[in-house]
């Protein structure tokens, strides 16, 4: 686990976004930054709510229809 609690200690420092902005400076003093093709990527987060499930029907879905009159 030693790995596992030097890359926590490392993330934690800021080591990694420190490192991020130092290569993307040296990157623009070298005009090498080229965003015409750009990557977008995202991360999964678990909704801790639980969030909706395929199949499962929303609680207002199935329910009485309100009256109108």
């Amino acid at each position: 686990m030693t790995c596992w609690r030097r890359l926590a200690e490392w993330n934690e420092a800021g080591v990694w976004q420190r490192l991020h902005e130092v290569l993307l400076d040296r990157l623009r003093a070298a005009d090498a930054l080229d965003f015409s093709r750009a990557v977008v990527d995202s991360s999964q987060i678990r909704a801790l709510k639980g969030g909706r499930r395929p199949g499962r029907p929303r609680s207002i879905e199935g329910g009485p229809v309100a009256s109108t009159t």
